[in-house]
């Protein structure tokens, strides 16, 4: 085990914990003692998941969901009090002598420093900056959900939300030759982003239909119901939305039968079937980390908070609607 010299562990490393609903609170971080392999990371930034935060910060993780919903790293328990977050960068400053000032990205909650074995903390590429890097759960996500969309050139593809992920989604599928890309959502500043990043952009008053693929990606059951009038016959509909303890009241008469629509559920904790004999997530990771040297992609952070005003921050961050797309959190 070798320190960086300029580095310790002894700063009184601290971490953020959803106390009750509405309430979160800094604690003093308990570090492990590194076995062989292990990484200290000291943090650099870390992202907010708004959907998933929101539903742990406000109480409404379902109780069947409690095992599935655990985070790597998660302290504490569902509903409350619990370190809950899964998107972190910092720079190694302990570790095997090859590991040190490698700057990682670790699924982690909230933490300004943190012990973790060697595998899970994965070295960005050359030329990725980290502020950009903490999106990589998202790309994740987003390329998951590209796969099981089977979206191929030359489709027409809606997107229907535009926050990060979706947004993502378009980016992903305009890259495709010949592939017709578009966002609707209610927020018309959304526009500009999805523009950016090589996708036409509609309010839903107006979104395109016959379409060949369709992603929901806005959590409402009014977005379900557009991607389903959207989709033309025989089309796949990807359901990458969570809805958390929400019922969904969804149009399954009118035309879905007639129209032989195929409803798909897209979820990053497994990848898809086919590609599994070849692809492990530590290879999903890094396709993620290089899709984010795209710099257009810096248009999806719209906010930094502070780690140390984060508590006070996040019934504004984590408030719906809300006009912004990705918040980050300096330390």
């Amino acid at each position: 085990m070798t320190i960086q010299s300029d580095d310790t562990r002894t700063d009184n490393p601290r971490a953020l914990w959803y106390e009750a609903a509405g309430r979160a609170s800094l604690r003093p971080a308990r570090l492990p003692r590194p076995d062989a392999g292990d990484v200290v990371v000291r943090t650099l930034w870390s992202g907010i998941s708004r959907g998933t935060e929101r539903l742990v910060f406000n109480g409404r993780v379902p109780e069947s969901e409690y095992e599935r919903m655990r985070c790597p790293h998660q302290d504490g328990a569902f509903p409350f009090p619990v370190k809950y977050g899964y998107a972190l960068v910092g720079r190694v400053v302990e570790g095997p002598a090859e590991r040190l000032g490698q700057t990682v990205f670790l699924l982690h909650p909230h933490q300004s420093m943190a012990v973790v074995p060697g595998l899970a903390a994965h070295a960005l590429p050359d030329g990725l900056p980290p502020r950009r890097a903490v999106l990589a759960a998202n790309m994740e996500t987003a390329l998951n959900a590209v796969w099981d969309s089977g979206v191929s050139a030359g489709d027409r593809v809606l997107v229907v939300g535009g926050g990060i992920v979706g947004l993502m989604i378009a980016h992903l599928c305009a890259g495709m030759p010949d592939t017709t890309v578009s966002v609707t959502d209610p927020q018309p500043d959304r526009a500009a982003v999805s523009h950016a990043l090589g996708a036409a952009f509609h309010p839903p008053s107006a979104a395109p239909g016959e379409q060949d693929v369709v992603f929901h990606t806005s959590a409402s059951a009014e977005g379900l119901n557009l991607a389903l009038a959207a989709a033309g016959p025989e089309a796949r509909v990807v359901e990458v939305s969570w809805h958390g303890a929400s019922m969904v009241d969804v149009a399954l008469g009118a035309a879905f039968h007639a129209r032989r629509l195929r409803l798909v559920s897209s979820q990053v904790g497994q990848i898809p079937a086919a590609r599994r004999p070849r692809w492990d997530t530590a290879r999903r990771m890094a396709a993620a980390l290089r899709l984010l040297l795209d710099p257009r992609l810096d248009a999806l952070i719209t906010r930094e908070v502070d780690f140390h005003s984060l508590p006070e921050r996040l019934p504004e961050v984590l408030s719906a609607p809300s006009s912004g797309l990705a918040t980050v959190v300096r330390y």
